[in-house]
C-alpha cells in the first residue's frame, strides 16, 4: 500500500492534497493580513504564523473563547515564538472559511 504513493495516480493525489491545504493557508494569510496582522508562512507548509505582538496565550484564549477557534500559542515554540500564534490550514475549506468569519468578528469586537 505504501508503494501506491509512487504511482502516477498516487503522485497526483498527493499534489492535489498539498495544493488544497496551501490554498487554505493562502485564505488564512489573506484574512489575517486584512485584519492588520503581519503573517508569514503558508508557502511551503500549511501553517500561518501571525505576529500578534502580545501574549500568545492570551490571544489563544481570546480566539478559543470568543471565536471557538483553536490556534497554537507561539510561546510553546520557545522564547522567539512568543508574540506569535500559529494557525493550521489542515481542515476543510468550509471550516476554514467559517473560522475566519468568527475570528474577524471576535477581533473586531
Amino acid at each position: 500500500a505504501a508503494a501506491a504513493i509512487y504511482t502516477e495516480a498516487g503522485k497526483a493525489q498527493v499534489k492535489a492534497q498539498v495544493a488544497f491545504y496551501l490554498g487554505n493557508a493562502a485564505l488564512i494569510r489573506r484574512a489575517m493580513t486584512d485584519l492588520g496582522f503581519a503573517c508569514i508562512g503558508g508557502d511551503n507548509a500549511p501553517y500561518i504564523w501571525i505576529h500578534i505582538g502580545d501574549d500568545s496565550w492570551a490571544f489563544f484564549d481570546k480566539l478559543l473563547n470568543e471565536a471557538q477557534v483553536v490556534c497554537t500559542p507561539g510561546a510553546g515554540f520557545g522564547k522567539c515564538g512568543e508574540g506569535h500564534v500559529r494557525i493550521s490550514a489542515f481542515n476543510s475549506r468550509e471550516n476554514v472559511e467559517k473560522a475566519l468569519v468568527r475570528i474577524a468578528a471576535a477581533l473586531k469586537a
